[in-house]
């Protein structure tokens, strides 16, 4: 029996990593606003309520389902990195790692991505979606525990920035449970931009565009750049001022999953996406169906599956703007078959396998680290789907942290540290280079029986969120868990790879 009851309802729903965020996007869906305004309504708030874990001014990667014809589409919500980076200069001076501070700062995206979301796929204003989230920032609202402990694993790393440690742990000590939490600063950041925006008049699209100029060329941008060159960044205002979210199709295979042969959807290489798909299909050429759900031999057979999968990952992936991906090979059946024959019944294989061949590309292979420690499990990022009553749907995962660089004083913006999911290694598919994206692991996913039913899914975790996934995708419609027992269910991780999060150990 599952611990948490469904959740049930007949017009619309909502799932979001907090529940003020959760009201934010019903709040949007009773006022008439449609799925999209509700999920950008409800990751605003994840940015206010979450603020150590979800940046307005970080990444925020969705996935759009347009009701009226059915169409998938992702937004590509993470930055490049700024045109003056050189990456001998991090080998040199960093001796290949990429530091805390601002030297992980890559251009901000979501702000841009919510802006593109509502202009193309919404109905509302930005005023209309962000009220609730000014609303908790500059009233406040309650500290929870899971931001506590987040703060407490980080406080360290909190106290390299005196502007930080002001907003998140005032007093230079972990606030108590239940204290309210006002971020006035990011609050009037919030409504200086909503300000902006009807002072451009009463056209939506001319407001919305409003907006995105005050972040990415206005005032924000301006104090953006200062600080970046009082801390020796490199961010540039014109890094700022060219960059655009890309739309893109989604990646999408057929699998039978139970009775039924369902459509699993992710996002591109720009994120770890194909790695659930190969997984799903290394899956397919295996004998896990035959097993007992639980049995040893099931989570054995489903963690070297994950395993092989995490290795192509780690071999092949990367910005596609860059690198010649091997996409449709590596979620192909023939190919993960190929890849299910390695899997040894009796053994498991000791660390990361060895990438596959494939045929005109050159996987990159990783040096082999024997002692790595107790691994932390990650704790990143936060999550919100919405459909609606007219059949669209999103799915978004907005993350990046506020222990890993200094807030823009005056501003309560934490600018996107995602960087630290490139590579300073030259050779590596995910090396970083000017204007190339890192590649990320929040992605979201959706999943559909088409003309039936439709949903969309995803977690927090970095290098556990492929993981999780597959694992309820399994739990719910292979092994038919009814879906708040899958989520239950127990899981594992494996950490057989390289962390995607710097020092990627």
């Amino acid at each position: 029996m599952a611990v948490v009851s469904a959740t049930l309802g007949h017009h619309y729903v909502v799932s979001a990593g907090h529940e003020l965020a959760a009201l934010a996007a019903f709040e949007v869906l009773e006022g008439g606003g449609n799925a999209i305004d509700a999920g950008v309504a409800a990751m605003l708030t994840l940015g206010v309520v979450y603020s150590d874990q979800v940046s307005v001014a970080g990444v925020a990667p969705m996935m759009i389902r347009l009701g009226a014809t059915g169409e998938i589409v992702t937004i590509a919500g993470v930055g490049g990195w700024p045109r003056a980076l050189n990456v001998d200069d991090y080998i040199a001076r960093y001796g290949g790692e990429i530091p805390l501070g601002v030297q992980r700062t890559v251009i901000p995206a979501a702000l841009d991505a919510f802006v593109l979301a509502l202009s193309r796929y919404g109905t509302l204003t930005f005023r209309d979606v962000a009220a609730r989230a000014i609303r908790c920032a500059s009233q406040g609202f309650p500290r929870h525990q899971v931001m506590l402990d987040y703060i407490a694993q980080h406080a360290d790393d909190y106290r390299h920035w005196p502007e930080n440690v002001d907003i998140w742990m005032p007093d230079g000590q972990v606030p108590d449970l239940g204290s309210q939490f006002v971020q006035s600063n990011l609050g009037a950041t919030l409504q200086f931009l909503c300000d902006q925006e009807l002072a451009a008049g009463a056209d939506r699209l001319a407001g919305l565009a409003a907006v995105r100029h005050a972040f990415y060329q206005g005032d924000l941008a301006q104090q953006i750049v200062t600080h970046q060159r009082q801390h020796d960044g490199l961010l540039s205002a014109e890094d700022l001022a060219n960059f655009h979210c890309q739309v893109l199709p989604s990646l999408s295979r057929t699998f039978q999953l139970g009775d039924d042969p369902v459509e699993v959807h992710t996002c591109g290489a720009w994120s770890q996406g194909p790695t659930l798909l190969q997984a799903l299909a290394i899956l397919e050429g295996s004998n896990v169906t035959t097993l007992e759900p639980g049995s040893a031999a099931y989570y054995h057979t489903m963690a070297e599956a994950i395993k092989l999968a995490l290795a192509d990952r780690e071999a092949y992936l990367g910005d596609p703007d860059f690198v010649d991906v091997p996409v449709d090979t590596l979620m192909s059946r023939a190919y993960g078959a190929e890849r299910a024959q390695l899997i040894d019944a009796n053994l498991a294989a000791p660390g990361m396998p060895s990438p596959g061949s494939i045929p005109g590309y050159q996987p990159y292979h990783s040096p082999v680290i024997h002692d790595r420690g107790l691994p932390k499990l990650p704790a990143d990022t936060s999550i919100v789907c919405v459909i609606d009553q007219q059949g669209n749907a999103i799915c978004a995962t907005p993350s990046d942290t506020s222990w890993d660089t200094p807030v823009v004083p005056g501003t309560g913006l934490a600018i996107s540290s995602r960087g630290d999911q490139s590579r300073a290694v030259r050779g590596h598919p995910s090396v970083m280079a000017p204007g190339k994206r890192p590649q990320l692991t929040p992605n979201p996913c959706f999943i559909q029986l088409p003309g039936q039913w439709i949903m969309p899914f995803g977690t927090p975790g970095g290098d556990a969120q492929v993981q999780a996934n597959l694992q309820v995708l399994y739990h719910h419609l292979q092994f038919k868990l009814p879906l708040q027992e899958a989520i239950e269910a127990p899981r594992f991780m494996t950490h057989s790879h390289p962390d995607s999060f710097a020092p990627h150990r």
